[in-house]
């Protein structure tokens, strides 16, 4: 009896002499399989790439649960167990109760961990995509670059600007055919699922809200008496007209004497948008083409155009609500980007034939 006694207890002890070493043998062997499946997939790489050069895109649709994206995730390649995914969304569940993983495209790569990975989701770093709306470009010129970025038909593009979403921004003026002027030049990103003709004209209508608008109810008592609709339609004139930053007070001044004076505009890219056309130091306007009739040709039309020609940039809205105070009524482009600008139209005769000279000496 005493020996059996004494049998036990030696076994008790050797147990429990073993019982912390296996406690440490699993708890190596799970951290070894844990820093395994939640690593990164792909490890030898180049030093020199980066994560997006490894890049897989997959989609999350809106409702997908975290278990199914786990699932998606080691199907398409990106991380090494669905398993390890579900563990750690249940741990990051313990912690937030509020947990919500984004819905969108993302480009996600296998060379980073399981956690970084699930960081991407639950921020909403989707795909954006990018793009430059430049000043003094008009709806066509828009539609053509967004076509050749490869974001959709440049013909997409020019009926959506020809949808006036009232409902979304109410202070666009009424009647208006098209959205020319009112989509304001910057640099854009968007998310791919957004990447529709209207996604990006209700991005530039809303940045004209957010920049353009409040300029223009600060000033909407102006000295010039210029509606909203006017003030873009005059300023994307200056837009066209003011190559050199410099003169572009000056060149809202002279239209403006214009305007008060009732003189016609006679500014050459309102001819040119009414025609299609552009013109060059190579190619000028012809004394036909400015004789042709149009609602745009302010050659021969008193007033301002129906509407703005481009796209004005926050330089251009600001002239045109404060022009420099000038008594000059007339300028001639140098080609340079520079022009001469003249009090009298004798003075303008005089600058357009020193332009010609200097242009039949070249």
């Amino acid at each position: 009896m005493k020996n059996s006694i004494k049998l036990i207890s030696n076994r008790a002890l050797f147990y429990l002499a073993i019982l912390p070493v296996s406690c440490g043998i699993f708890a190596w062997q799970g951290w070894a399989w844990w820093s395994w499946v939640s690593g990164p997939l792909v490890t030898n790489t180049s030093s020199t790439q980066s994560p997006e050069e490894n890049a897989v895109t997959i989609k999350i649709p809106v409702g997908t649960y975290g278990q199914q994206i786990g699932e998606d995730l080691e199907a398409a390649g990106i991380i090494r167990s669905a398993t390890a995914w579900n563990f750690w969304v249940k741990w990051l569940g313990m912690q937030n109760s509020d947990l919500e993983f984004k819905a969108g495209t993302y480009n996600l790569s296998p060379t980073e961990p399981l956690s970084a990975i699930a960081d991407k989701i639950l921020d909403g770093d989707v795909v954006k995509l990018s793009y430059i709306i430049r000043e003094g470009w008009s709806i066509q010129q828009m539609a053509e670059y967004l076509e050749a970025q490869g974001f959709f038909p440049a013909a997409d593009f020019i009926a959506a600007t020809r949808n006036i979403p009232y409902d979304k921004f109410p202070w666009l003026p009424s009647n208006i055919p098209h959205l020319e002027g009112y989509l304001f030049p910057d640099t854009y990103k968007i998310e791919a699922e957004q990447n529709t003709a209207e996604g990006i004209v209700n991005q530039m209508l809303g940045q004209f809200e957010k920049i353009a608008l409040p300029v223009y109810q600060k000033n909407q008592n102006n000295s010039e008496n210029l509606n909203l609709h006017e003030w873009v339609t005059l300023a994307s004139i200056v837009e066209k007209e003011s190559v050199v930053a410099e003169e572009r007070g000056v060149i809202s001044g002279v239209f403006n004497n214009r305007l008060k004076k009732g003189m016609r505009l006679a500014a050459d890219p309102t001819v040119e948008y009414g025609l299609g056309i552009r013109q060059t130091k190579e190619k000028p306007l012809t004394y036909r083409q400015v004789e042709t009739p149009s609602p745009y040709n302010t050659y021969l039309n008193i007033g301002l155009p129906p509407t703005a020609i481009a796209s004005p940039g926050l330089a251009s809205l600001e002239a045109t609500l404060n022009p420099e105070d000038t008594e000059y009524l007339y300028f001639m482009a140098r080609y340079d980007g520079t022009h001469i600008f003249s009090r009298t139209a004798a003075e303008h005769e005089a600058a357009i034939a020193e332009v010609e000279r200097m242009l039949s000496s070249q």
